[in-house]
C-alpha cells in the first residue's frame, strides 16, 4: 500500500501516483462514460471490505443491500441521461449517524456501502477506533493507532478500501488521522456547514487520498442539484475566503513548529518542516519566515523582531476547548476564560493573515502511539486551536517517521478559504 505521494510521500515524484481506479473522480468518470457500472465498482468496495476488514476493523456496520440497491439506482439514472458529478462512487460515513449528513453526497451519485468506526466508550482519550471485529488499526502498523476520532474513515481511505469518507473535526478527529495514516484530511471553517455540534467546535470534512478527490466533495457538498451556489459557498470573510481570487504562485506562507506553546517532538517537526522546505523548493509557496520556537525568541541577528514579524505565539487553547465543551451555562469563568483565549488568538491569527496567505505547522506534536493511549500529552495540541477559531486547515502527507508511520503537515487557510486550501493542496501535487 502506497499513500498518495505529496511533498513527503515515499519519494518526491508525482502527486498521482496511486491506481488511478481508487480515485473518486476516476470511478465517477468511468461510470458516466459507461465503461463501467455503478453495481460493479460497489460490489468491488464491498468485497475489499470482507476481505480486509477483520485485520484492519475500519468498518462498525457494512450495509451490502442498501449499497448495491442504490448502486442500481445511479446506473438507472446515468443511463437517463443523469450526469452526476461522483456517479457510483463508493465511499464511508463516520459513525452509525453519518449518513444523515450525506444527502448531497448522495445526490451527486455516491453510494454509502457503511459506517466507519469511532472510539467505542471506556477511555477519554479519541485516538483510537472500535470497529466489528475489534480495535481499528493503523495500517501501516498494527501496534499502533490510526488516530481519531474519524479512525475508521482514515483507516479505510488510506487501504484503498474506498476512496473517500467522511469525518467530523472537533479538535482534530480528521485531520490527526489523515495524517498518520497518511492521506489529505480536510477541515471545513466552522459554521460553513452544518454540523450537529452545540459547541460549534467540530465541523463536518473529509479523507481521501488526492486533492482532486477532495475538491471534487467540496463542490458536492456546497453546490445544489439545480447547479447554484449554496449558503455553504457564500464568500467567506477571510483575505482568502471562497469568493476571492486565489493568489498566483508562490503563496505566502508562515512556518511555526508549536504554535508558540505546544511541546513537540523533534521529528515530526523535522518532517513537517522538510516537507514545507520541498515546497518552497517546487515554487509553490514562499515561506516568508522560519519562526523560532518558544525557547528562542530572538531574530537571527539577536535584535527585537518586529510586531509584524514577531514568531507566531498562540495562547494554548486547551482551557478554553475544554471548558466550552463541558462547562455548564452558569460556570461563568470557565466560559469568560475561553472567551479571553479565543479573542487572544483571533487577533493573532487575524494579523498572522494579513500578512500571509497560509500558515504551515507539523499536524501532531507527536508519532502514532500505541493502542494503549497516549499518556500525558494531547494529540490535539496543534489542531485545536482553529476549531476554538474557525479556520479551515488540511493534513497532508509530509513523510514517514523513524517508526514507519505516516506524519503530517497542517495547512491552515483564513475562515471561509477553503478554496484556497484545496487550489495549494491541487498545487502542490502537480510540481511535487
Amino acid at each position: 500500500m502506497t499513500p498518495e505521494r505529496g511533498p513527503g510521500g515515499p519519494s518526491a515524484g508525482s502527486g498521482e501516483t496511486v491506481d488511478h481506479g481508487t480515485h473518486a473522480h476516476s470511478l465517477a468518470a468511468a461510470v458516466r462514460a459507461g465503461r463501467v457500472r455503478a453495481v460493479d465498482v460497489v460490489a468491488d468496495a464491498l468485497e475489499r471490505i470482507a476481505r480486509t476488514d477483520r485485520s484492519l476493523c475500519a468498518f462498525r456496520e457494512v450495509w451490502e443491500e442498501d449499497a448495491l440497491r442504490r448502486a442500481a439506482e445511479v446506473d438507472a439514472r446515468v443511463a437517463a441521461g443523469e450526469r452526476l458529478p461522483l456517479a457510483g462512487v463508493p465511499f464511508a460515513v463516520k459513525g452509525r449517524h453519518g449518513l444523515r449528513s450525506a444527502g448531497p453526497l448522495v445526490a451527486a451519485g455516491c453510494v454509502a456501502v457503511g459506517a466507519t468506526a469511532v472510539p467505542g466508550p471506556g477511555t477519554p482519550w479519541q485516538t483510537w477506533g472500535l470497529g466489528r471485529y475489534g480495535r481499528t488499526v493503523n495500517p501501516w502498523r498494527a501496534d499502533r493507532t490510526p488516530g481519531g476520532s474519524s479512525a475508521g474513515a482514515a483507516v479505510a481511505v488510506a487501504a484503498g478500501v474506498v476512496p473517500l469518507a467522511t469525518g467530523g473535526d472537533g479538535a482534530g478527529s480528521v485531520r490527526i488521522p489523515a495524517a498518520w495514516c497518511g492521506v489529505l484530511g480536510l477541515k471545513t471553517t466552522n459554521g460553513r456547514l452544518p454540523s450537529a455540534d452545540r459547541t460549534g467546535l467540530a465541523a463536518p470534512g473529509v479523507l481521501v487520498r488526492c486533492a482532486t478527490d477532495a475538491r471534487a466533495w467540496w463542490t458536492a457538498v456546497t453546490v445544489g442539484a439545480d447547479g447554484t451556489t449554496g449558503m455553504a459557498g457564500v464568500a467567506g470573510t477571510g483575505a482568502a475566503g471562497e469568493g476571492a481570487v486565489v493568489k498566483p504562485r508562490p503563496l505566502r506562507a508562515v512556518w511555526s513548529p508549536d504554535l508558540g506553546f505546544a511541546d513537540v517532538d523533534p521529528e515530526p517537526v523535522a518532517v513537517a518542516h522538510a516537507a514545507a522546505l520541498r515546497l518552497a523548493d517546487s515554487g509553490a509557496v514562499r515561506i516568508e519566515q522560519d519562526l523560532p520556537g518558544p525557547r528562542d525568541r530572538r531574530s537571527p541577528r539577536g535584535r527585537r523582531p518586529a510586531p509584524e514579524d514577531a514568531p507566531l505565539r498562540l495562547e494554548d487553547p486547551a482551557d478554553a476547548w475544554l471548558a466550552l465543551r463541558t462547562a455548564s451555562g452558569d460556570d461563568l469563568l470557565a466560559l469568560a476564560l475561553a472567551r479571553r483565549i479565543r479573542a487572544a488568538n483571533d487577533r493573532r491569527l487575524d494579523a498572522l493573515f494579513r500578512r500571509a496567505d497560509l500558515l504551515l505547522t507539523p499536524t501532531t506534536p507527536c508519532a502514532a502511539h500505541g493502542h494503549e493511549g497516549p499518556g500525558e500529552r494531547y494529540s490535539t495540541a496543534l489542531t485545536w486551536s482553529f476549531n476554538l477559531s474557525g479556520h479551515p486547515a488540511l493534513s497532508i502527507p509530509a513523510g514517514f517517521g523513524s517508526d514507519g508511520c505516516p506524519l503530517g503537515l497542517q495547512v491552515v487557510a483564513p475562515r471561509g478559504g477553503e478554496r484556497l486550501l484545496l487550489d495549494f493542496a491541487a498545487l502542490l501535487y502537480s510540481s511535487a
